[in-house]
């Protein structure tokens, strides 16, 4: 299974132990939208929680260096956005995620 296969899984399912074995220890991830950056724990806490709703999730492109995904984050306060995200891996985990964000209309 991919990396990213792995990630969206465990993201679905809000499996936290999953979660930890994908990303990796000095994990980060840039919100370019916000300039925001979270650390493995922020994101961790931020999937549990019922905040973000992930819709039409696609692997774009994935090889043992790099992964793009593109989709649709409904958050609860209902705003959705369409998501283009980066990822980049070292040791078979996610080492870092940038994000660009486009605000939905309602």
């Amino acid at each position: 299974m991919s990396i990213l296969q792995k990630y969206s899984d465990a993201f679905m399912n809000k499996d936290e132990a999953a979660m930890n074995e994908v990303l990796h220890d000095d994990y980060k991830f840039t919100m370019h939208a916000s300039g925001n950056v979270l650390s493995k724990q922020d994101v961790i806490k931020w999937a549990l929680s019922d905040d973000i709703n992930r819709d039409k999730v696609r692997i774009v492109y994935e090889n043992d260096e790099i992964g793009v995904e593109h989709s649709f984050v409904t958050f609860s306060d209902g705003n959705t956005q369409a998501v283009m995200a980066v990822f980049k891996f070292e040791d078979g985990k996610i080492i870092s995620l940038e994000t660009g964000a486009t605000n939905m209309p309602k």
